[in-house]
């Protein structure tokens, strides 16, 4: 069965969060929804959305400067929905790394069709991202093969899809449940002893001295792991 993508609906109304929730559940989304930009930045790191749909006027932290820190922290596509229809504000939307602007009222069924269009394009991009290439290494996911100072390295899928996830977002620190959560799935959770036996034995495999290399995969000591790229 197919893992349902997930969306994260950011608006401080909450009729609108709701109705555009319902939309997309209908359409065989899983949704999560938060109602200003401090709450949109902590479902970010928990819900792990596919895409966020994100309004621009909001208490504590605007649209604007939330998508700027959703930027730092990720590439999750973003579709701004919101009211301010006027030029300026959608092109200060797109440069700020927004990948579609919808203004209010909108249609149902538009939305929709927009935010899988988003989509299409962001896993286009992604499958012609499937090849990692470090100094020494060379992790391909499209023929799940791993080449570590000119050997070929022999790796379960898991241990390579895991390494290929961490080395994607070099040093972007995750948490172990993120990281079951990514690869494993919900079936998973709870269960953190699975990443830290998996990052044992790619360690192993690995071998390389964290001080000389260019690339290494740290712990961060109370939180996760991370590819740290000097």
């Amino acid at each position: 069965m197919a893992t349902k993508q997930r969306i994260l609906v950011v608006d401080d109304d909450a009729n609108i969060a709701e109705l555009v929730s319902l939309y997309l559940i209908k359409e065989g989304f899983e949704t999560e929804k938060a109602y200003n930009g401090r709450e949109a930045l902590q479902a970010l790191q928990k819900f792990q959305p596919n895409l966020v749909i994100l309004d621009v006027m909001m208490p504590e932290m605007d649209g604007y400067e939330t998508c700027r820190e959703i930027r730092r922290q990720s590439n999750t596509p973003v579709v701004f929905l919101t009211a301010k229809g006027e030029t300026f504000d959608k092109v200060l939307g797109l440069e700020l790394g927004a990948d579609d602007y919808i203004v209010k009222p909108f249609d149902n069924k538009e939305l929709v069709a927009r935010v899988k269009a988003v989509l299409r394009r962001t896993e286009a991009k992604e499958t012609n991202l499937k090849k990692l290439v470090f100094p020494g290494l060379i992790i391909n996911q499209s023929n799940y093969s791993v080449n570590y100072k000119d050997r070929d390295i022999e790796m379960p899928p898991k241990e390579l899809e895991l390494l290929f996830f961490l080395a994607s977002h070099p040093n972007q620190v995750f948490t172990r449940e993120q990281l079951l959560n990514q690869i494993w799935g919900y079936e998973y959770y709870g269960d953190t002893r699975t990443v830290d036996v998996h990052i044992k034995r790619i360690r192993e495999k690995l071998d390389n001295d964290e001080h000389e290399e260019p690339w290494t995969i740290k712990t961060v000591w109370g939180v996760g792991y991370k590819f740290e790229v000097k």
